[in-house]
């Protein structure tokens, strides 16, 4: 919508300065100056913008959307050609009715110029999830900062870390089993067990959160012996 209303807002405009410019031209002239005028604004601009932007425009810049191939690769001249030709049929001609009849019949929202070009509209920014990071509970910590926590499974820690990402969105019931699952998975990795009427959730909230703290924790310090290394080796004479 909002290039629509740039290409319309461009077209009046130039329109005005052709007016402006040529006051007595005669009809046949001014028919031919409105008429290249329309192509211009409502055809070639849009063609011109969508090919050199990949795309993109003012409109789509805005929402977030590029247009793209079927295959999901970079639309070409002649996808923008066909989008820009037709376009000017169905959304100028008619107002924008044909193409949402057409957009109204295909899963992908597709306009006629779309289904014709083997094109469709992406939305790249996408709202990013809030990270929710696990953390032992205040009644934990002194037991987990002294647990020994084995080597876990990726794909136990992967699961246990999917399910603190989701559990909020959870029914009660289901949430309460999976985690009771998860955390009987992870007991077999954990010493000693946790103190009585530790929750599942929270059972996990803790391995996880300080498993994560000692892995941060040997990153830093193998960073920090990286350093070390690299200053020593610095001032070390040079030799042949």
């Amino acid at each position: 919508m909002l290039d629509v209303l740039v290409h319309v807002v461009l077209l009046v405009g130039l329109l005005f300065l052709i007016g402006m410019a040529a006051p007595d031209v005669d009809v046949a002239a001014g028919n031919a100056m409105v008429l290249s005028s329309g192509v211009l604004c409502l055809v070639v601009v849009p063609v011109a913008v969508e090919t050199l932007s990949r795309g993109r425009s003012l409109g789509k810049l805005a929402t977030g959307l590029r247009i793209v191939r079927d295959d999901g690769g970079s639309i070409r001249f002649r996808h923008a050609v066909i989008r820009g030709l037709i376009g000017f049929l169905e959304i100028y001609a008619t107002f924008g009715g044909l193409a949402i009849a057409v957009a109204l019949f295909n899963d992908k929202s597709k306009r006629l110029g779309d289904v014709v070009a083997g094109t469709y509209a992406l939305r790249q920014r996408v709202p990013a999830e809030p990270k929710i990071l696990p953390f032992a509970p205040p009644h934990l910590q002194a037991w987990v900062a002294l647990a020994d926590i084995g080597r876990v499974p990726d794909g136990t820690a992967r699961r246990a870390s999917q399910f603190i990402q989701q559990a909020w969105r959870m029914a009660p019931d289901s949430r309460a089993r999976l985690a009771a699952a998860l955390a009987s998975e992870l007991a077999a990795y954990v010493a000693p067990p946790p103190p009585p009427g530790t929750t599942p959730e929270g059972y996990l909230n803790a391995v996880l959160g300080e498993r994560r703290n000692r892995d941060l924790e040997r990153l830093r310090r193998a960073e920090q012996r990286s350093a070390v290394m690299g200053d020593r080796l610095n001032r070390l004479p040079f030799t042949r």
